[in-house]
C-alpha cells in the first residue's frame, strides 16, 4: 500500500515537473525527430545509391500505413485516476 502511494506522489511530482518544463521537453523531442529524420535520410540515401531511386519512392510511399500500428497503443482514459 505504500508503495502505490509513493508511486502516485512521485507521478504527482513527475507531471508538476512536466507542466513546468514543456519548453525544454518540446526542444527534446524536436531535436531528437530532426536527428532521427538525418540519420534516416542518410540511410535511404545509400539504400538508393545501391538500388534505385524507384525502389526508394515505393517503399516511403508505404511508410505511412505505419500509423495502422497505432491501434496497438494503450488506453490512455484508464490511466488518467
Amino acid at each position: 500500500m505504500a508503495a502505490v502511494a509513493v508511486s502516485r506522489l512521485e507521478r504527482g511530482r513527475t507531471a508538476d515537473a512536466v507542466l513546468r518544463r514543456v519548453g525544454i521537453i518540446a526542444s527534446l523531442f524536436f531535436g531528437f525527430m530532426f536527428g532521427m529524420s538525418g540519420i534516416t535520410a542518410a540511410v535511404l540515401g545509400y539504400v538508393a545509391d545501391k538500388t534505385s531511386l524507384q525502389f526508394i519512392f515505393k517503399f516511403c510511399s508505404f511508410l505511412p500505413l505505419l500509423g495502422i500500428l497505432t491501434i496497438l497503443l494503450p488506453d490512455v482514459e484508464q490511466y488518467k485516476n
